[in-house]
């Protein structure tokens, strides 16, 4: 448990020495910057959210298919 936990803190601190890193060097200004990860934020967020629409879709339609029933569409 010792290993882990010296292993979770050494991960945990090379994540924060690395974020800094790169906002310190970052080709952006401030507010730039923040617009850009914003952007990339919603972007990716949209994407999620799509493929989980589109999961649970095929995920539906073969829970009908296994229950014997036809996928409703529009549910």
């Amino acid at each position: 448990m010792r290993r882990f936990t010296t292993f979770l803190a050494g991960a945990l601190c090379g994540a924060l020495v690395g974020a800094v890193t790169a906002i310190l060097l970052a080709p952006y200004a401030g507010e730039e910057l923040r617009t850009r990860a914003r952007e990339r934020i919603d972007t990716f967020r949209d994407e999620v959210r799509e493929a989980y629409a589109t999961r649970m879709a095929q995920l539906e339609a073969e829970l009908a298919t296994l229950r014997g029933k036809a996928p409703v569409e529009g549910e």
